[in-house]
């Protein structure tokens, strides 16, 4: 039967060691993230909003696996991941995908854009190369761009150009989870609005679900269902989008809307 929550969090803690002296001896710990518990509902759009260093790019590279919590668990579709052995593991990363604040670094420099795109394709679906070119020419459509630009390289591209190609290399598994981390940030205001109409477009054509991660209240008011205000590693507020804008109730979140 299906969950109607794709992902559930219950008290996930990261505890990074802090080291001193000459021996490199443990003195207390930096406490990214530290007991958060929140849940995402299968194709919503979830918010998650703070100022840098308030661990929230921490928790999606946990839910993704990326890194390992010090305490806590993790669910998808009812099922703890922080069990999954290594095949099963395999088999999440194509349903889980992220798209980076800075598409440039993100995307490797010596590669095509056909290349970056059929990359997840070579890993996780060798049986099916003879169809990887089409599917690599319909993602390029689906992000707005041109058959044409597939034999460029990522340096002949705008920053908004460059993250609709990290955005249709995303999409290439058919994941059911986007981790968007800050993914407009890096953009100038008119480009973020294109961006943001594509991953809403994207989300109503394939029922996905997403994680945005921002530092900007304004940017996730019209996209995000429900938002999680984060502050020193703990999720201070968490609400529906318009009871946040209307009644905030934590001061960190009053400062934010400021």
């Amino acid at each position: 039967m299906e969950t109607q929550h794709l992902v559930e969090i219950r008290n996930l803690k990261k505890y990074y060691p802090v080291q001193r002296g000459f021996l490199g001896k443990t003195e207390g710990s930096v406490r990214a993230v530290d007991g958060v518990s929140l849940s995402i509902l299968r194709k919503e759009t979830f918010g998650l909003v703070g100022e840098s260093g308030c661990g929230k790019s921490t928790l999606g590279r946990l839910i993704l696996r990326l890194e390992e919590p010090t305490e806590g668990t993790i669910f998808y579709e009812g099922k703890d991941i922080l069990h999954f052995n290594k095949g099963e593991l395999q088999n999440l990363r194509k349903e889980m995908q992220i798209i980076f604040q800075d598409p440039y670094s993100s995307l490797n420099p010596r590669y095509t854009v056909f290349q970056l795109i059929r990359e997840p394709l070579l890993i996780h679906q060798k049986e099916d190369v003879r169809f990887h070119g089409e599917r690599v020419m319909d993602l390029i459509r689906e992000v707005g761009l041109q058959e044409e630009h597939l034999t460029r390289y990522p340096h002949e591209f705008s920053g908004g150009q460059r993250q609709r190609i990290g955005i249709a290399r995303a999409l290439a598994l058919n994941p059911k989870l986007l981790i968007c981390d800050e993914p407009v940030s890096a953009l100038d205001v008119s480009i973020q609005a294109q961006v943001i109409n594509l991953l809403q477009d994207l989300q109503k054509k394939y029922g996905l679900t997403y994680l945005f991660i921002s530092h900007d209240l304004s940017v996730v008011e019209h996209l995000c269902n429900r938002i999680g205000v984060m502050y020193l590693g703990r999720i201070v507020e968490l609400s529906h989008t318009q009871r946040i804008y209307q009644q905030a109730l934590h001061p960190y979140t009053q400062a934010l809307l400021v």
